[in-house]
């Protein structure tokens, strides 16, 4: 198996970039940066825009953080880990930015631990349960091409604070999306059951990609990212199903959605106000 072209072509223009280990670097992306909502913005838009984003990143985050003690490799559960961090990090400086422009002036506590379910609004994708290592991989393999997709678009907004934070994410999800592909290949190209349960995840996913496009259209850029990997991996890119109107982003969400809260959640609620 000979896969090392398809890396090499999903990193094209970011070989500079340094690996990623707890995310790209220690730096604060908004060191500097003008925090003041620029003339023009509309506050409440851009704070939606930060919410949709922060969910997709913490849900996200919170589903990669199961696969901890269960990956199948101590290096799959340190990168999974890794991945989940850089999420982490992305939805906290996402809710900040939504506390500072929608006019509550709440912090980042009160955006992942005191709202409910409904009034979430990450893509449906990323609350299914992880099933097995083929599924999450590619789900993340989805997820981070379509995200990257929207960051890469978001790093000419003209808020600065988003701007930021697009350009630090986009650098971290080149490296979550490459990490994904690798396992694609490895899985699709490997034995007759890793590729049938390569196969089946593929599947699954194309399930969702109509509401992802919905969401944002990046379809140009993931279906060719799906393409390219699947062709190396010998499968069958999934076909988009049309989405239902963007369900996530409406607060319409699976019923796996509130018990993942409640054990993000259970700590804080417990113990409102504390800090630790």
């Amino acid at each position: 198996m000979s896969d090392d072209h398809v890396y090499a072509a999903l990193a094209e223009g970011h070989e500079d970039d340094t690996r990623w280990a707890y995310g790209t670097g220690f730096e604060d992306p908004l060191h500097g940066v003008d925090t003041a909502v620029p003339a023009g913005v509309d506050g409440a838009e851009l704070a939606a825009l930060c919410l949709e984003l922060g969910d997709d990143a913490l849900v996200s985050a919170q589903r990669l953080a199961e696969w901890t003690t269960r990956a199948p490799e101590l290096e799959e559960e340190v990168a999974l880990a890794n991945i989940g961090l850089d999420l982490l990090g992305q939805a906290r400086l996402l809710y900040a930015r939504a506390g500072q422009v929608d006019g509550t002036g709440r912090g980042e506590d009160a955006y992942a631990y005191f709202r409910d379910a409904g009034d979430f609004r990450n893509v449906t994708l990323a609350e299914l349960p992880n099933g097995d290592f083929a599924f999450s991989t590619a789900r993340l393999l989805v997820l981070s091409s379509w995200r990257l997709a929207h960051l890469q678009a978001l790093t000419a907004s003209p808020d600065p604070v988003l701007r930021a934070v697009a350009a630090k994410g986009v650098k971290e999800l080149t490296y979550h999306r490459q990490y994904a592909a690798e396992w694609v290949v490895r899985l699709g190209d490997g034995t007759e059951e890793s590729h049938r349960r390569m196969r089946a995840g593929l599947r699954q996913v194309g399930a969702y990609l109509g509401e992802l496009f919905e969401a944002h259209d990046a379809r140009e850029e993931v279906l060719a990212v799906l393409g390219q990997v699947a062709d190396t991996a010998g499968l069958p890119v999934p076909e988009a199903v049309p989405g239902d109107g963007g369900a996530g982003r409406l607060g319409r969400h699976t019923e796996h959605l509130a018990p993942l809260l409640e054990e993000l959640q259970s700590v804080a609620r417990a113990h409102p106000g504390a800090t630790w």
